[in-house]
């Protein structure tokens, strides 16, 4: 929960620091600092947004997946669970692409479009939302979610999620780009003993 938060703190964080700067570059007729504003929001998004969004997300799918919270027993951590896949999305198939753009069109003299702000802003406040819903936690079960959920999973399970983040950022920099391999096979791990789980635990009747 702790390495869940602190990654998400993290990557809201870098999200808003891409807004910034890509504003930066948009404000400005300097060409060299346009083309510094935007080079450094690549870099930003690269060696550490990029890391930290695949660590929260892989941290907080270990906890649903791990505990007896869930995917799809609550609302609001099916809709957690929806936006993070939504971003996630966003970010490496639609923002990271823009991003390289903005840079050569820098490099060419041209300003970013104003549309590429939108992203950042939006990654940023859907990670705050993530946040209020984690707080608030309005209550609310997804039709078909009450019955028993497995128990909560063996700590070696919680301790790889740990170990594989650090792992992930190391080898991200060694290769110089986002490589979240170790993550993957966590979730994997984490998804199929809940599966498993599911199919050997009795249903308990729903409660009136």
């Amino acid at each position: 929960m702790w390495l869940h938060v602190l990654t998400s703190v993290g990557w809201m964080a870098q999200a808003l620091s891409l807004f910034v700067l890509l504003s930066a570059s948009e404000a400005t007729d300097d060409r060299a600092v346009r083309i510094a504003a935007t080079t450094m929001a690549e870099k930003l998004d690269l060696a550490l947004l990029a890391p930290m969004a695949n660590a929260s997300a892989m941290t907080g799918i270990v906890l649903a997946a791990a505990t007896s919270w869930g995917f799809f027993r609550h609302w609001w951590v099916a809709a957690k669970f929806a936006i993070t896949l939504i971003q996630l999305y966003i970010g490496i198939f639609v923002l990271s692409g823009k991003l390289h753009a903005a840079v050569d069109a820098a490099a060419a003299g041209t300003p970013a479009p104003p549309a590429l702000l939108v992203g950042p802003a939006l990654m940023a406040g859907a990670i705050a939302l993530q946040a209020w819903l984690s707080v608030a936690k309005p209550r609310g079960r997804v039709p078909g979610g009450r019955g028993a959920a497995p128990g909560t999973a063996p700590t070696w399970v919680f301790a790889l999620a740990c170990a594989v983040v650090p792992a992930d950022i190391a080898i991200a920099t060694v290769l110089g780009n986002p490589m979240p391999l170790l993550s993957l096979v966590t979730v994997v791990v984490a998804v199929g003993r809940r599966a498993a789980a599911s199919s050997v635990d009795p249903v308990a009747p729903a409660p009136a």
